[in-house]
């Protein structure tokens, strides 16, 4: 054989070699996935029955947990909706900016569309975006100023999002619509809508002064507008034939997600899911009525877990499984009587919604924002338990190492890329999270701080313990979960080496 022979024969076997590797690479390197992250609303840690629940079925959460990862020590950023909500899609702790706690029903959108967020990530990466329903972050320019009957901006359309079908705030605010894009669903324009959170708009039955017009009473405020027989925080009038009915409203996100997987089942694609349930009113739909011993608050988990089931059946049918990845997680802790008396207290019957953790929505203890999280994608993800230190926070930034999209430096204030820890490869992810409870706490590893200072011990209205003391607070949640041994007398040195730590945080600008 010559030179020029073997010179061929060398080329023919490195391009049939060549051929083979790209081929295994291309079959064996899954491509960008879909993304659905559903973020459901105050679920706590011990509400699932992977996470220790026993009498509330969640098969369909479970399946996740099964198939995925599950962590047990992720958090929402705070302990209530709207700043966790505000993090998540900002990647800054909500903390960082005024008037971002819990937002009334008609208050103006209160993340920049200027910045990037999470949806512009999937966006920038030439993905189809959508919300669907719970909101919670203003929308229009605010209170007197938004057009309820008309043209809704700005709101998610202008954060990345190319398709929204959203409730405004909470079930228990009005007002009680949908909005699809930028307009109301199913608005008749001779019924306008108009919306108060000051004073009474018309003379219409309020839950104050009608109180038998209810089908389900207030415990504590909640007692302004009545619509279709649960009376709400603020007023509203007009917009009848688009009211939304309560017991049909997990099934109307349900089809919504669906829909939108359907439509771009063939582009990748983010879906922000994000139910209503279990926050209250809760209203389950009538199959769902009796499926547990604890009444509405047990039976809204199981409608809970039917709409992840529903989002799930999709993603098969569809094909689309292997190569989506879904999130499961929680904005804040649990709340028993949040609000409306449906028997959630009594009920309990020896269910532990926060499970072995101290506290929960409202509270510094750790179950105001340890919270359950599970990630799926049978592509690349191994079923695992993970004890990696995570936070909702750090979505944008690691979403963008996923997808491999570049922004300036300095665009996330907070967030910090763990993407090895989200997929399961790594249990090393933040070594520290700030918790946003009324005041902070600072999370290191096994240690929880909390910084003395006044404040109520406890949330009347919810009957939830709040974290606060005037004296500091050290807890060992490795040998302590239930943080009922105060070791911040005995160890000082780590307080104030935590309390300057926190303080540093708050006052540079990030982590």
């Amino acid at each position: 054989m010559n030179t020029s022979q073997i010179c061929r024969r060398f080329l023919w076997v490195f391009g049939l070699a060549t051929v083979l590797v790209l081929g295994w690479t291309a079959r064996s390197a899954p491509p960008r996935p879909n993304v659905v992250l559903i973020y459901a609303d105050d679920v706590g840690w011990g509400d699932l029955g992977c996470y220790g629940a026993r009498t509330i079925p969640t098969p369909h959460l479970d399946r996740l947990a099964r198939e995925g990862v599950r962590f047990t020590d992720a958090h929402a950023p705070a302990a209530t909706c709207t700043p966790s909500r505000f993090a998540l899609l900002s990647g800054m702790y909500a903390w960082r900016q005024k008037g971002t706690g819990v937002l009334p029903g008609d208050a103006a959108l209160i993340l920049d569309p200027a910045k990037p967020t999470l949806a512009s990530v999937f966006q920038r990466a030439g993905y189809r975006t959508g919300v669907v329903g719970k909101w919670h972050l203003g929308l229009g320019p605010g209170p007197g100023k938004t057009d309820w009957n008309g043209e809704i901006k700005p709101g998610p359309l202008e954060l990345g999002f190319e398709h929204a079908f959203l409730m405004p705030a909470t079930g228990d605010r009005v007002p009680c619509v949908y909005v699809q894009d930028r307009r109301v669903v199913g608005l008749d324009p001779l019924d306008p809508i108009r919306v108060s959170f000051k004073e009474p708009i018309t003379n219409e039955p309020t839950g104050r002064a009608n109180p038998e017009l209810l089908k389900m009473h207030p415990s504590h405020g909640h007692d302004m507008t009545i619509v279709h027989g649960i009376s709400r925080i603020g007023y509203m009038s007009g917009g009848r034939a688009a009211r939304w009915k309560d017991e049909e409203m997990s099934d109307d996100f349900a089809r919504a997600a669906v829909k939108f997987i359907e439509r771009h089942r063939t582009q990748p694609f983010f879906l922000y899911l994000a139910p209503h349930d279990i926050h209250v009113p809760r209203v389950p739909h009538p199959r769902f009525v009796g499926k547990t011993p604890h009444g509405p608050r047990g039976d809204a988990m199981v409608e809970l877990d039917d709409c992840v089931g529903q989002v799930l059946a999709a993603l098969d049918q569809f094909g689309l499984a292997r190569d989506t990845l879904v999130l499961f997680s929680s904005d804040n802790g649990p709340v028993v009587d949040d609000g409306y008396r449906d028997d959630a207290v009594t009920r309990l019957a020896g269910h532990r919604p926060s499970g072995p953790w101290r506290g929960g929505k409202y509270s510094r203890f750790e179950a105001g924002t340890r919270v359950p999280m599970l990630v799926r994608w049978p592509a690349r993800v191994k079923p695992a338990v993970s004890d990696a230190l995570m936070c909702h926070v750090d979505f944008t930034a690691t979403f963008a190492a996923l997808l491999e999209q570049v922004l300036p430096t300095g665009t996330w204030v907070d967030a910090e890329p763990h993407l090895p820890a989200l997929l399961g490869e790594s249990r090393v992810a933040r070594d520290h999270v700030v918790e946003q409870a009324g005041g902070l706490a600072l999370r290191e590893g096994r240690w929880k701080f909390i910084p003395g200072g006044p404040g109520p011990k406890r949330n009347e209205p919810t009957d939830t313990e709040l974290g606060n003391d005037p004296s500091p607070q050290l807890y060992d949640l490795q040998s302590d979960p239930g943080e009922v041994d105060n070791l911040a007398p005995r160890n000082p040195e780590r307080v104030e080496a935590m309390r300057k730590r926190l303080e540093t945080i708050r006052n540079r600008g990030g982590g």
